[in-house]
């Protein structure tokens, strides 16, 4: 029970009135569990760490802090190596101690680390309970002692010999300090006999002599025999002269060797020492770096190269020296470049370039401008991680990607202090150093993947990174030395703001950008996807060519994605058959259109999602935003003989069910007015429910599509298959605004969906969709739900 155990713990706090109380103090019980060691004996006044590792003592050691703390301590007669699972009683020795347990760590690995001093010796009378641990009816065995000559004369023969034992084999001074300070006697006699070394058999004789002088008496005679054996031990070193290990006669050789060439007006610094002087010379260093590679070179010079501690100082420096402290690469601030470069590597995405043009336009005006921290947040394959490329290129810096994604280590962050064997610095710090500047464009990928464990929060490592008004004075616990990554541009992104921590996300400037149009998304193909390709492949533009409609068909019928990664996939299969074709012999152009898409790419995969319905009273269609765009969102509602029931399916969260709740509400209430018979609720069951059911849905933007389908089925009037609605709905019939507009729009375009009804209060969202999609989308804007049903309902 007593090896180390070094493994992370989680500590368990003492109540706070447990902290005040002094142990010696409490009133013992009189029955108490009993804790068996093995291979060790406890003394009064004594104060150990125990590993706690079987069950049943686990077990005892909780029960125990959740009451006064107390328990009884004996040792076992069997030796350690034949130790059972189950202990047997008549294997313990009956004379122990009283011990109070301090401190409890629970160990990662499952064991118990709990801090136990033993306060006074204690008898086992007899033992009451074996399961699940040992009890024990206990009685306090007194330790007093009335003082005299004798006594006095006994104490300072221990203090004194025991000083010489400390001198000999080199005990800690603080036991010395600590026998000079104690009065009692029988607690100096246990404190000299836990430091003799005894076996665990003499030790329970000595623990169990009786009160009185005869304990004193024989603790003297153990401390002789103790001392005559060091005695004789430091006879026998100092008659033996053994010579050195070939590594400390290496050691003082070089340092007479050294000493030698320094007589001769020689250098005595070895070629590595003397590179790193010379780099130290020529590196801009600020001055507190400055004052630290200076020491540590003095240091370096004094340590052997053969000693392991060389390499831990060398590699330290060699950090210092190569880092960028005061080395910036010059901006590029030509605004018109920077637009050039942008529309060269992206089309549209207008609001995020606008926004760079901003910056840009401004640190032209305003040299010691700090950089701004951008997050952009979207979907995946609309472009963010190329788009942080393209800045770092319209400006001229260097361009670094870090990938947070699966990140729980603090350290990666911040680095590992040089305690660590094999310490490094964090990846901003490793990255600084791979730039060769200190003002690079850092993309730090994927942050609203970062994760957590006993290890750290990285989260909390990067609110100092990422803060203007602190990261100049960046600490990476390697360096111990303050960075200045103000001039660093830090660009985030992301795929779902809320997983972001707040603190966090309250120092970035977030620009959310939303998926593409089938006009964007057909340019982006014919600028930019279909030449990569063509060069991936080894085809020119005279073995392919891809017409207009056939990239449009592919948009719409083979990929339904809110960025373009599929559709480039798709555009890489089509190059691989042409190049296929090419390798079997034929020759000349090949012209991809819709007419022979399908040989390339197979059969069509997606088709507009209302004609796969059987459309009728009681389907609405609605919109929903999610992390990789918009979704076409189906409600369907069917009715049945019942007692006014609703069931609801298709793995709803809470806030859909409760939209659903609303919506009949509101009809029920308002029955009359929407034409809807009051008593027939009474007869029927109502079922909603929403396709997909493997896919868990929330959020309260499908409140309009709820009364509508609802409304539908009770009144029998159709929903048009070429409508799709959004909104949340109150009890009073308002029509609230929701978020993801762009979105949702964008989903109803790849559907086919011709009319879109939004909450009045949504119109601000519309102004920033395209004026292409809007042309082909009629939007109508309601202010409460009578209003939607009459524009979404089919005339009786």
């Amino acid at each position: 029970m007593r090896e180390d155990d070094r493994l992370e713990a989680t500590e368990v706090s003492a109540k706070e009135e447990d902290h005040r109380r002094n142990p010696t103090e409490l009133p013992v019980p009189e029955i108490l569990p009993v804790l068996p060691l093995h291979g060790f004996v406890f003394f009064p006044g004594m104060g150990f760490p125990l590993n706690i590792l079987h069950p049943a003592s686990q077990k005892l050691i909780d029960e125990a802090i959740l009451k006064d703390r107390l328990i009884a301590i004996v040792s076992h007669r069997e030796p350690e190596e034949e130790k059972q699972d189950r202990v047997v009683p008549e294997h313990l020795y009956r004379i122990g101690v009283l011990g109070y347990i301090h401190k409890l760590v629970k160990v990662r690995e499952g064991g118990y680390h709990v801090l136990i001093s033993a306060i006074k010796k204690l008898e086992l009378v007899e033992f009451v309970q074996k399961e699940p641990y040992l009890t024990a009816r206990v009685a306090v065995i007194p330790m007093e002692l009335e003082e005299d000559k004798e006594v006095e004369a006994l104490v300072l023969n221990l203090r004194t010999q025991f000083k010489k034992l400390a001198e000999m084999v080199s005990l800690p001074a603080e036991l010395v300090t600590t026998i000079e300070s104690l009065s009692d006697p029988f607690y100096i006699s246990y404190l000299v006999i836990s430091q003799l070394n005894l076996n665990p058999v003499e030790e329970q004789e000595l623990l169990e002599i009786g009160p009185g002088k005869a304990l004193m008496h024989r603790t003297a005679r153990e401390l002789n025999k103790r001392l005559e054996t060091a005695q004789m031990s430091q006879d026998i070193q100092k008659s033996i002269k053994e010579d050195t290990d070939q590594k400390q006669r290496d050691f003082f050789l070089r340092q007479q060797l050294n000493a030698i060439r320094k007589e001769l007006g020689e250098d005595e610094e070895n070629l590595d020492l003397k590179e790193l002087r010379a780099k130290f010379a020529q590196t801009e260093l600020p001055q507190e770096a400055k004052k630290t590679a200076e020491k540590e070179l003095d240091r370096l010079a004094r340590i052997s190269p053969s000693s392991p501690e060389y390499t831990v100082s060398r590699t330290y420096l060699d950090w210092l020296l190569d880092l960028p402290w005061l080395t910036s690469t010059p901006d590029s601030l030509d605004i018109v470049k920077a637009q050039q470069v942008m529309d060269e590597d992206h089309y549209g995405l207008e609001e995020i370039k606008k926004r760079i043009i901003e910056f840009l336009a401004v640190r032209k005006l305003k040299q010691d401008m700090h950089g701004p921290i951008l997050c952009f947040v979207g979907p995946p394959g609309v472009g963010k991680t190329s788009l942080g490329q393209s800045i770092a290129r319209s400006m001229g810096r260097k361009f670094i990607r870090i990938s947070l994604g699966g990140v729980r280590d603090e350290a990666e962050i911040r680095g590992h202090r040089r305690t660590y064997i094999g310490a490094l610095p964090g990846r901003i710090i490793q990255s600084l150093r791979k730039a060769g500047a200190n003002n690079p464009l850092f993309m730090l990928d994927e942050i609203d993947k970062l994760g957590m464990d006993f290890r750290g929060d990285p989260s909390s490592a990067l609110l100092e990174v990422l803060d203007p008004e602190q990261n100049f004075t960046f600490a990476d616990h390697y360096l111990e030395i303050p960075f200045d990554l103000s001039k660093v541009m830090f660009i985030t992104t992301a795929n779902i703001l809320d997983n972001i921590p707040v603190p966090l996300r309250d120092r970035m400037e977030v620009i959310e950008l939303s998926g593409y149009t089938h006009d964007e998304k057909l340019n982006i193909a014919k600028r930019h996807l279909l030449p990569k390709q063509l060069e991936a492949h080894a085809l020119s533009d005279n073995d392919l060519k891809i017409d207009d409609q056939a990239i449009r068909m592919i948009i719409r019928s083979y990929t339904r994605e809110a960025g373009v990664r599929n559709l480039e996939r798709k555009l890489a299969a089509v190059c691989r058959g042409v190049a296929k074709e090419i390798v079997t012999g034929k020759t000349g152009t090949t012209l991809v259109d819709k007419a022979n898409l399908a040989a390339y790419l197979g059969p069509l995969q997606f088709f507009p999602e209302t004609k796969a319905r059987t459309w009728g009273p009681g389907l609405a269609t609605g919109l929903a935003w999610t992390p990789v765009g918009g979704e076409l969102l189906f409600i369907e509602v069917a009715k049945m003989k019942g007692k006014g029931g609703l069931t609801m399916t298709g793995k709803l969260g809470d806030v859909m069910k409760e939209s659903a709740t609303a919506a009949l509400t509101y009809i029920r209430s308002h029955a009359k007015e929407l034409g809807v018979d009051e008593a027939i609720f009474a007869k029927i069951d109502l079922h909603i429910h929403v396709p997909e059911g493997a896919i868990p849905k929330d959020g309260p933007s499908a409140g309009v599509a709820m009364v509508t389908a609802l409304t539908s089925l009770l009144t029998g009037r159709m929903v048009s298959k070429d409508m799709a609605m959004t909104g949340e709905i109150t009890l009073r019939g308002d029509v609230l605004p929701v978020g993801g507009i762009k979105e949702k729009v964008l989903a109803a375009v790849r559907a086919g969906i011709k009319e879109i009804v939004l909450p009045a209060l949504n119109e601000k969202d519309v102004v920033e969709i395209p004026d292409n999609v809007k042309e082909d989308i009629r939007f109508h804007l309601v202010q409460d739900i009578k209003e939607a049903l009459g524009l979404l309902l089919a005339k009786e």
